[in-house]
């Protein structure tokens, strides 16, 4: 069995040796700074306090912020856009990486020749198109320059020597999880699919191919040639600028998010097909293909298309939005879909997978349990399984002895002080202008500490986030200014990455690690902190852990962090406090109980228990299938019955024992072969007969009246009159069903009101908004679905939910089906051989044909697994996936041609 794993990148590049370059220097452009406008930041315009307020007792004189970068460079390249990389394969990365720039590593890989994104203003990108444009003799002079420099690159490409490295680019948090897996044994053969995260038209056939069989023959990776063009629209607009702050709860096509998307999502979707190509050449039956993150969206139905047996799973790695953002999208119905290709999609927190169901069924307007999707002809599962370190790669890493020694340089530098460190992207989403603005808000709340902390930032800067970088800037400007001594410089802002080891000495030497972002799927750095914090090579232990309360991790934690919001400034501030001043006793204990957790859920867990449950669903999916399902065997279903003393039947009626029909026909017209068939099943007293039905039970009264013994179940399950009975039996609380149905109907019938041509029927234990005689039935079916989700969110608690069904949708309670109607019936009859010695059925047959159905299909198959019952037939007339034994074809014919078989034969 070989695990398919398919993300974006794969965890290696390409480097080629390329000469230095001697070409003449490209003339300077003096961008528009417009953008920036440093000058209209005033100090009250992003600051908490007045001039006064932040004006600390005694002059302070500013710090030069450069000493602090230098120390941290002092062992890094002078080169920008080339890093010092190991040719080791087991190169552990950073969990949370901040990966360069697609395309950007120029002076050892090939540039790109993706052409510009058009603008994000749609006026701007239509003038574009007609419009010529005056350049400048400067700018025309750079890019003839650049034409001139590129051609000469590519011809050094083609005749220099490469050598695969491990990349930057990627999840560091998944690779480190399948390199853990794969050292424990668990992923024992496994293939990794992505692209080198470089570009790759500058390429000739001969290089692609042979590092292509490099990749395949010796790191047991498959390339996925993307167009750079593709790729550029794809990764840099779409997934960077539309589906990233979608996920993260930023609203496309607000004033500043570029989000124009139309010219992007044809990128989206040529690389999501490119993928699943890949795959699906390379495929072998049995293969597990393992699918990550929103990037390749797209790719599980792709590949579901072409190999409808293959087990599929997907796993988003961010946070999945409400519905009512994530709605937002253009094409939100497309990428809805395109997961559910997969048969097991696994996230991060249950909240996450909540968001997803409730979308799902709003926007698909499918039917969603706990448990994950019934479409129509397959059952997909839904389910949490949270991501974690690699506690055995890490300790590893700990004992590189460049990390002791940035331990002891950092040490020595920040000796007597309590350093609170963080790192992240600077992007609206990470959340830095919040954590420093708090920070300024405790250093002039608390002026006692100013000399005594350092918080340490490191923030990766980004092109697109020019605004947002000139903000933060002046914050950091502000706070060294007014705070700075001599002697002590309370904030340390490096504006670049560091290095692993660095990182990890930072994190060992910390007393505090904060982190205010906005949105994030799990935020690995909390847990690498917690695991750098056991004192093995400091005598600092059991440092503070600050939390963004919307990040993935705050729901495992369970308050043993410091959680805050990172919009309450006042509340990050006295946690900041509270972190530094708290007890030894407190902070070991709350460093106990979440290094619980982060062992816990570890990354090896995390590979074992999403693999194990896709298998086990696969396998369930695949029993379901009713390709799979063999079909009645109706001889052998002859003698088991003949050899019974003690028979139990209960068969459906609308659908199965009669055509269905509509509202009226179906209440009086009880076909005559139906009713023959009934008959003559009831007159052999070996035999219990039960019909079912959604019917209420006055209506079920009248249709039977004719054949008084027959047992019947309504409602799907709220009432039933045990077979030989006159009275009926409710199953249901009636008063409790009362207050949620006056609930449900206020909701419908304002739906009703929205949909022309529906209407609302009531039933005792439900309610249905028929919506199959609609005028627009594309109108009406989104309108169902939003109804189905206000409800199945305002009547949760009282255990109601809101179901798709043919023509309309079906309000009912969660805790009554046809199941425990079956279950109270057979408990009946044990009572029965109790009292009076009446023997247990030793045979049951169960035929139905539609979702209300699969409830006391799974009764039946435990009274077999239990052994209850001697002889289990469960049988189904639908095409739809089922937890049926068997199939029947020729609908309502064949049913009655086979039970006229099974009376006739007694």
């Amino acid at each position: 069995m070989t695990v398919i794993i398919v993300s974006l990148f794969l965890p290696y590049t390409v480097y080629f040796d390329l000469p230095k370059r001697t070409s003449p220097q490209r003339p300077v452009l003096v961008r528009n700074a417009s953008k920036i406008r440093l000058g209209e930041y005033s100090e009250d315009a992003i600051s908490l306090f007045t001039t006064g307020q932040m004006t600390p007792r005694g002059a302070r004189t500013p710090a030069i912020a450069t000493e602090n970068e230098e120390f941290f460079l002092s062992n890094r390249s002078v080169h920008d856009d080339v890093h010092q990389v190991t040719k080791d394969k087991s190169t552990v990365p950073i969990s949370d990486p901040h990966s360069p720039t697609w395309g950007r590593r120029t002076l050892t890989q090939p540039k790109s020749r993706a052409g510009g994104l058009p603008s994000s203003s749609i006026s701007r990108l239509l003038q574009t198109a007609t419009r010529n444009h005056d350049h400048s003799i400067l700018m025309r002079q750079a890019a003839a320059l650049d034409e001139k420099r590129d051609r000469s690159h590519e011809r050094a490409l083609k005749e220099a020597a490469w050598t695969i490295h491990p990349a930057e680019q990627g999840n560091g948090g998944l690779r480190n999880a399948i390199n853990g897996a794969t050292e424990a044994g668990i992923l024992k053969d496994k293939i990794l699919v992505g692209t080198l995260g470089m570009p790759i038209d500058a390429l000739d056939e001969k290089q692609r191919t042979e590092i292509a069989e490099k990749l395949a023959n010796e790191y047991d990776a498959l390339m996925v040639p993307v167009a750079d063009s593709d790729f550029d629209g794809h990764y840099s607009h779409y997934c960077k600028r539309i589906l990233s702050p979608v996920f993260h709860y930023q609203i496309p096509d607000n004033p500043k998010s570029k989000a124009y998307e139309d010219h992007s999502w044809i990128y989206y979707k040529r690389t999501n097909q490119a993928f699943a190509d890949r795959i699906v050449k390379d495929w072998k039956r049995g293969d597990i293909i393992w699918i990550h993150d929103y990037h390749l969206l797209l790719v599980p139905e792709m590949v579901r298309k072409v190999l409808p047996e293959a087990q599929i799973g997907f796993f988003l790695h961010v946070a999945f939005p409400s519905s009512e953002v994530f709605r937002c999208l253009g094409v939100r119905t497309e990428l809805l879909k395109g997961m559910l290709g997969a048969n097991l999609i696994g996230f991060q927190t249950d909240e996450y997978c909540r968001h997803f169901l409730q979308t799902a069924n709003r926007i698909l307007c499918v039917e969603t349990t706990p448990d994950g999707l019934q479409l129509e002809d397959r059952f997909v599962n839904v389910a949490t399984f949270p991501i974690g370190i690699d506690p055995g790669i890490l300790s590893r890493k700990r004992e590189d002895p460049e990390v002791q020694e940035w331990i002891e340089r950092i040490q020595t530098k920040y000796e007597g002080k309590q350093l609170i460190v963080a790192r992240d992207k600077l992007d609206h989403i990470r959340g830095v202008r919040q954590k420093l603005l708090a920070y300024e808000l405790f250093l002039n709340q608390y002026p006692e500490m100013r000399e005594k902390v350092v918080l340490i930032q490191v923030a990766t800067s980004t092109n697109e986030e020019a605004e947002l970088d000139a903000t933060v800037s002046h914050i950091v400007t502000r706070i060294n200014s007014l705070h700075s001594t001599l002697e002590h410089q309370p904030l340390v802002y490096l504006k670049q990455d560091i290095e692993s080891p660095q990182y990890l000495a930072m994190l060992s030497v910390a007393h505090v690690l904060i982190n205010t972002s906005l949105r994030e799927g799990m935020n690995l750095s909390s847990r690498e902190f917690l695991f750098c914090q056991d004192g093995r090579y400091t005598k600092k232990k059991h440092g503070s852990l600050i939390l963004s309360e919307f990040t993935g991790s705050t729901s495992f934690f369970q308050g043993s962090e410091l959680s805050v919001n990172p919009w309450d400034y006042r509340q990050c501030a006295e946690a900041i406090r509270k972190s530094l001043q708290m007890s030894d006793s407190e902070r070991e204990q709350r460093w106990t109980k979440l290094m619980e957790v982060t062992k816990y859920h570890t990354a090896e867990r995390w590979v074992s228990t999403f693999l194990d449950h896709l298998a086990k669903k696969w396998k369930d999916h695949a029993r379901r299938d009713t390709i799979s399902i063999p079909r009645l065997n109706v001889n052998e279903l002859v003698e088991q019955y003949k050899s019974s003393s003690r028979r139990l039947l209960m068969l459906d009626y609308e659908g199965t024992m009669a055509a269905f029909g509509g509202q009226d026909s179906i209440i009086f017209n009880l076909p005559d072969r139906t009713r023959q068939v009934i008959e003559d099943l009831i007159a052999d007293e070996r035999n219990i007969v039960y019909v079912m039905s959604g019917r209420r039970p006055d209506e079920l009264d009248r249709l039977f009246y004719t054949i008084p013994r027959v047992g019947l179940i309504a409602e799907n399950g709220c009432f039933y009159k045990e077979f030989g009975t006159e009275n009926w039996i409710e199953a249901v609380d009636m008063k409790k069903t009362v207050e949620w149905k006056d609930s449900a109907l206020s909701v419908l019938n304002y739906y009703r009101d929205r949909i022309e041509g529906s209407w609302v029927e009531e039933r005792y234990c439900s309610v249905i908004l028929h919506t199959d005689k609609a005028v627009d039935q594309v109108g009406a079916s989104r309108q169902a679905g939003e109804c189905a989700n206000h409800i199945n969110d305002s009547l949760e608690e009282q255990r109601v939910h809101a179901v798709p069904v043919d023509g309309g949708l079906c309000v009912e309670a969660l805790d009554w089906d046809k199941g425990t109607a079956a279950t109270n019936i057979f408990s009946s009859i044990r009572r029965r051989k109790e009292k009076i010695g009446a023997p247990i059925p030793e045979f049951l047959l169960v035929i139905g044909d539609s979702r209300e159905d699969e409830a006391i299909y799974r009764w039946a198959n435990r009274m077999e697994e239990e052994k209850t019952i001697k002889n289990v037939s469960t049988v189904t007339v639908s095409s739809r996936n089922t937890e049926a034994g068997a199939t029947l074809g020729q609908g309502v014919s064949g049913v009655l041609s086979a039970l006229q078989k099974l009376s006739a034969s007694s």
